[in-house]
């Protein structure tokens, strides 16, 4: 039989896992937390998990590798350079793993995401012997771009980039151009130097339109360096976590709170987190609380913005969407809520004068205020906040913007100049999370939900760019 790759797609933090089988055994790539997906899948199909495999020390994500291969009795493939403190087979540049006799895995060593990473050759047999069919490539060799490498340190970054193009060349050069490329990162994920909408990728593919593969080193380091932005604070947990050897997640309902509950949480300067689209959220909210709709990347917002440790409330209009909004959490660490409540806003106050409703509007409605034609309703803008990420606004920007990226909003409300603040991002999303943080602080604001590629079609001046420097 030939062998089969099924993705397991982990899009709120941009990731893939990997299940690939012979339609007996089964070896699993690089899994999350929540493992029952991936025993879902295999029973699905009828095989037999006997090996799983870590291509690194992942910092984005608690890995589910202990615990899958404990469960299953599996093999644990994780690199003999990493140290860390549970059994696994210790595996290292060269190595083959037999898997069955259609199925094989080779060990290639491709530093620069992490110093020890690896990459995994899946070999099926054939009549004319062993055929590379694709490559698990983890945060090496992704579609169109590579792993970042500066998550162990900002003084490590240029060495592990220099790494990085070796190893991305060494794969080109052991492999078909036939051959499949399966990366672990690269769908959103902070891991990645860039982002890609590809569904799949080859060697060959990779080859035409990678500039890892395109371009002479100096020029790829150069490239990739100067391209990185920030990442989630709560990485700094994460590699602490894996190398440790995670425990196994419970994902029962947490402990209801009622309306007096709430309140006491708030005023204890806990997190409260309304799971709700924004626009529900807009229309009404207990005030006090964090816009974190389940539509986004919410565990990456949350876990970037949150203190560690201090307890998180969930508040959604259904228990599949707590459920849903604590196996996005355990995957980053945030093992169990402190509580949680579901229904309609007003069940979750003590009183009407705890509500409190956002105001929102587009980049239409910004070019009229700031051309003194406010629409009804809404308050005249004095300052106007992008909450993007440096990246984003380097790239172009709204003329007399302050810019302060979402994840330093909390440390730095002081720094936003006085009066009605209109606040934006990219989409709506995180402007609202940022809103909710204003309005928390006694802020007047206005929400921007609106893209931000429409502003300066709707009237909105955009800054001039910056002079190239000499």
């Amino acid at each position: 039989m030939t062998v089969q790759v099924s993705v397991i797609a982990t899009s709120s933090l941009g990731d893939r896992s990997y299940l690939a089988d012979d339609g007996e055994v089964a070896v699993v790539v690089d899994p999350q937390r929540d493992i029952d997906r991936i025993l879902y899948l295999a029973g699905e199909k009828g095989v037999r998990i006997t090996h799983v495999a870590e291509t690194h020390i992942h910092n984005d994500y608690v890995s589910g590798g202990l615990e899958l291969a404990r469960l299953t009795g599996a093999e644990y493939l994780v690199a003999a350079a990493d140290e860390v403190d549970f059994d696994r087979v210790a595996v290292t540049d060269g190595d083959t793993v037999p898997v069955s006799d259609s199925l094989r895995l080779r060990v290639v060593a491709t530093p620069g995401h992490t110093f020890h990473h690896l990459s995994y050759i899946l070999d099926e047999a054939t009549d004319g012997g062993w055929y590379p069919a694709g490559v698990f490539t983890g945060g090496s060799l992704l579609f169109g771009t590579t792993g970042r490498t500066d998550l162990l340190g900002k003084q490590h970054a240029h060495d592990l980039a220099h790494h990085q193009h070796a190893s991305a060349k060494r794969l080109a050069d052991l492999l078909p151009d036939g051959a499949e490329v399966w990366p672990t990162h690269g769908f959103g994920s902070f891991c990645s130097a860039s982002q890609s909408d590809a569904p799949e990728s080859t060697i060959g593919r990779e080859k035409q339109i990678n500039p890892v593969l395109r371009l002479a080193t100096d020029d790829f380091v150069t490239e990739t360096l100067a391209g990185l932005d920030a990442y989630p604070a709560y990485y700094a947990h994460m590699g602490v976590a894996n190398a440790a050897g995670p425990a196994p997640v419970d994902l029962t309902p947490v402990s209801r709170a009622d309306a007096a509950e709430l309140r006491q949480r708030i005023a204890a300067g806990q997190w409260v987190v309304d799971l709700r689209h924004r626009k529900a959220y807009a229309a009404s909210h207990l005030a006090g609380t964090v816009s974190l709709g389940l539509d986004g990347p919410m565990s990456t917002w949350l876990g970037w913005l949150v203190d560690w440790g201090v307890p998180i409330t969930l508040l959604a209009e259904t228990p599949a969407q707590v459920a849903d909004a604590q196996r996005e959490l355990v995957r980053i660490g945030i093992d169990r809520p402190a509580a949680q409540a579901t229904g309609e806003a007003g069940q979750w106050a003590t009183d009407r004068g705890q509500l409190r409703e956002l105001r929102m509007a587009d980049f239409s409605a910004l070019a009229a205020a700031r051309a003194g034609a406010t629409p009804a309703g809404l308050p005249a803008p004095d300052v106007v906040l992008d909450v993007r990420m440096t990246n984003e606004w380097t790239a172009g920007h709204l003329d007399g913007a302050v810019h302060i990226p979402l994840p330093d909003l909390p440390k730095r409300l002081a720094d936003v100049p006085a009066g009605t603040v209109w606040v934006h991002c990219g989409s709506g999303y995180r402007a609202t999370a940022a809103a909710s943080l204003l309005a928390n602080a006694g802020r007047d604001v206005v929400a921007i939900d609106d893209r931000f590629d429409k502003a300066e079609a709707a009237g909105v001046a955009m800054a001039e760019p910056a002079p190239d420097r000499p």
